[in-house]
């Protein structure tokens, strides 16, 4: 995925599914490694994502 946005995008995925899968985890690490930095709309959504996450609203699939 290599779109603009690509990590706003996913982050809405996780929160659509209501949980962080370890291929949406790595596919957010692929982009920020990619990119090297991020937009602040980027860095937003991840604080949503975190938050979300520390709510108990979206929880962390491991996986096996």
């Amino acid at each position: 995925m290599t779109t603009p946005l690509a990590i706003r995008r996913l982050v809405e995925k996780a929160i659509h599914l209501r949980e962080l899968t370890p291929e949406i985890e790595n596919e957010i690490n692929y982009e920020l490694t990619r990119l090297g930095y991020i937009c602040d709309v980027e860095y937003e959504a991840l604080e949503l994502l975190m938050a979300e996450m520390d709510a108990g609203r979206i929880r962390f699939v491991p996986s096996f």
